[in-house]
């Protein structure tokens, strides 16, 4: 679990900062490739964010990620059905605190960072796609190279990436269990106020430093 956290963090802070820079008209393996190594640089680098500085790596997040990641679909998918019979401002809540939940999660994970290295398979993809799949493996100073993959779609503002597989689990489907359940049992307002609870206690827990 702590492995595929930090997995996970990697994944989505590197794809985050890709259009801040990128030309539109870059291939998304390409991009991705060129800010992943940025991103895990950095987090090597930082003395904040090696010391687990919660605050530091959310401002990271909250300042790059927001732009180029479609946190909206993410949370449309990970709600399934119940989705289209939550309201507009149910939706923006919803969102919101999936958004949050995500950043909390993954964020500490990030100062764990020391000596992976990410090699990218070649793209299977036509130029006319509007939506591609990413490959990629962490290569890992003990163990196996781990598979981590990106579903990334195209938009009028570029690419953004709308879901993450790591070990071969999508992301989405791994909340999408959990989200039916608190939504059978509260409605969409019951797993809202389920995960600013999660998002509370997340936010005053103490980052574990980086050994």
């Amino acid at each position: 679990m702590k492995l595929m956290k930090q997995l996970l963090a990697m994944a989505t802070i590197a794809f985050a900062t890709a259009a801040q820079a990128a030309p539109a008209v870059e291939a998304p393996d390409v991009l991705v490739k060129r800010i992943s190594q940025d991103v895990i640089d950095t987090a090597k680098n930082d003395k904040a964010i090696q010391a687990g500085d919660i605050k530091r790596v959310t401002e990271l997040v909250e300042s790059k990620i927001l732009p180029y990641v479609d946190f909206q679909r993410m949370t449309a998918l990970a709600a399934g059905r119940f989705w289209r019979d939550a309201t507009p401002d149910q939706q923006k809540q919803l969102a919101a605190e999936f958004r949050t939940l995500l950043i909390y999660t993954y964020s500490g994970a990030l100062s764990q960072i020391k000596n992976e290295t990410v090699e990218f398979k070649p793209l299977r993809a036509d130029p006319s796609d509007m939506e591609v799949e990413v490959r990629s493996q962490v290569n890992v100073a003990r163990g196996e190279p781990v598979p981590l993959n990106y579903r990334v779609a195209k938009t009028p503002s570029g690419w953004k990436i709308y879901d993450i597989n790591v070990l071969g689990a999508w992301l989405v489907e791994t909340y999408k269990s959990s989200f039916a359940s608190e939504i059978s049992k509260g409605g969409i307002d019951g797993l809202i106020k389920t995960l600013a609870a999660k998002n509370k206690a997340l936010a005053s827990r103490p980052v574990a430093k980086a050994k």
